[in-house]
């Protein structure tokens, strides 16, 4: 259990250092962005998604998701130009542990 804890905390202190990049990056007066991060730790499914306004153009999309499920982490959908797997690793999760949930086995 102490390793899904970990993966837990792991998945989203990244994510809040992703939003607060991200929202700190969008200080721009052409654009009103807002980058939210969304917890759901009942069901380990959590995103960041963007929400607002974009030179009078209309942005809501998720970003990042990831749940943990088995045991992993799933990488359900990440559009960043992070290596989100690499971060992982780095912090000690297992190769195994983690899957890429948007590529096929």
């Amino acid at each position: 259990m102490a390793a899904i804890d970990d993966y837990r905390q792991y998945v989203q202190q990244f994510m809040r250092d992703y939003a607060n990049f991200a929202n700190s990056a969008s200080l721009d007066r052409d654009q009103d962005v807002e980058t939210q991060v969304v917890f759901d730790t009942e069901q380990e499914h959590d995103h960041v998604q963007h929400v607002g306004w974009q030179k009078g153009r209309r942005v809501y999309g998720c970003v990042l998701h990831i749940d943990i499920n088995g045991g992993k982490l799933w990488i359900q959908h990440h559009g960043t130009e992070i290596k989100v797997a690499e971060e992982f690793l780095t912090l000690g999760v297992p190769r195994e542990h983690i899957v890429l949930g948007f590529q096929p086995e």
